[in-house]
């Protein structure tokens, strides 16, 4: 008789880690052929303005790591709060929480030089999408309240908030549209390359990557962050203060969520609106899960996600095939990740009886 046992496998090496979610991407483009098929594309000749969409030219080039920006944001947020196992499911409001606490500073700096404000509306924008995070962190080591639904809840919470303010004292004078005045030009993210839309936010996301990496590798913080995501109740007894490392925890991943907001404000918007963000918060949580959680898989899911974004217009104009297969090939994406994920932490035996 022949029977079968899940068994878990040794930890893979460091670099296994990284190979995981390539592979997993590769594999999610195989698997798109389908949708592809079933919408009625041509399948080679969609693959090409995919990808040519999102890299043919200079312009399509620069435009994919504009999208890629917040996504960066996002993820390392969602990623950072997922390996201490507080699960963040906040991003979003996280990032609508720092466009907003920009929108007030950048409206109300009129005279301010732009070496002082630009620093200033960044730390504004990290601190209030820190704070919308601490919330549920305060309330997950206080009162042991579930943050899967804490930090989902308070997205809509501030969605309400921000349409609050936006009917009311932040609407532009005259305007009968929920948006904000403009901010002042001394506000606005500066563009680095003529004819584009790349921004300081860009280099500021790579930037963000190398010292998410730093925490996690070469940082006490880091190590107790990691120690209390494998077994919250082993690090307490081993004098690790697992309350304050939540936290902690919490307030870094709101506040990168909240200074993709501000980028999206200070460098594509100009004026806060009630859909400033088109789901970078929820698309963290897809790209934190198939880069692994390592900020270098976050960086490369985040470009792979915005090339089906930029490219998935070109493919929908020049094919015919609907844009939004684009949503179906990231969720397929988190599916074949997570199916890699089970496959590499456990093996299946046959056993003979």
């Amino acid at each position: 008789m022949i029977g079968f046992k899940i068994v878990k496998r040794k930890p893979l090496p460091g670099w296994a880690r990284l190979v995981i979610p390539v592979a997993a991407i590769i594999v999610t483009l195989v698997l798109s052929a389908i949708p592809i098929l079933i919408a009625g594309g041509n399948l080679w000749k969609s693959y090409y303005f995919l990808f040519y969409g999102a890299l043919g030219t200079r312009y399509n080039l620069l435009e994919t790591f504009v999208k890629a920006s917040p996504l960066i944001f996002t993820g390392l947020g969602v990623a950072f709060a997922f390996r201490a196992k507080f699960w963040n499911i906040g991003a979003e409001g996280q990032l609508l929480a720092g466009a907003l606490t920009a929108t007030w500073v950048g409206i109300n700096a009129a005279g301010a030089p732009k070496i002082l404000l630009l620093p200033v509306i960044i730390a504004c924008g990290f601190i209030a999408g820190g704070i919308w995070a601490a919330i549920p962190a305060t309330l997950k080591t206080k009162l042991k309240v579930d943050d899967v639904v804490s930090t989902l809840l308070l997205n809509y919470v501030m969605i309400h908030i921000m349409g609050a303010l936006l009917f009311g004292p932040l609407q532009q004078p005259g305007s009968s549209w929920p948006r904000s005045s403009e901010i002042v030009e001394a506000a606005k993210y500066p563009m680095l390359l003529v004819r584009s839309r790349f921004h300081l936010g860009i280099p500021l996301a790579f930037f963000a990557v190398a010292i998410i990496w730093f925490i996690n590798d070469k940082v006490v913080f880091g190590y107790q962050s990691r120690a209390v995501g494998v077994n919250i109740k082993a690090a307490h007894f081993g004098g690790i203060n697992t309350t304050s490392v939540i936290l902690r925890t919490a307030i870094i991943s709101g506040g990168l969520a909240g200074v993709a907001g501000v980028g999206e404000l200070c460098a594509i918007q100009y004026r806060l609106i009630m859909d400033i963000s088109p789901g970078y918060g929820y698309s963290g949580i897809v790209i934190a899960m198939l880069g692994n959680l390592h900020p270098l898989g976050v960086l490369f899911s985040s470009l792979f996600f915005s090339v089906i974004i930029v490219g998935a217009q070109t493919m929908s104009r020049m094919t015919g095939v609907p844009y939004y297969i684009a949503e179906v090939i990231q969720g397929m994406a988190l599916m074949v990740m997570l199916v890699f994920l089970l496959l590499t932490e456990y093996k299946i035996m046959v056993i003979r009886k």
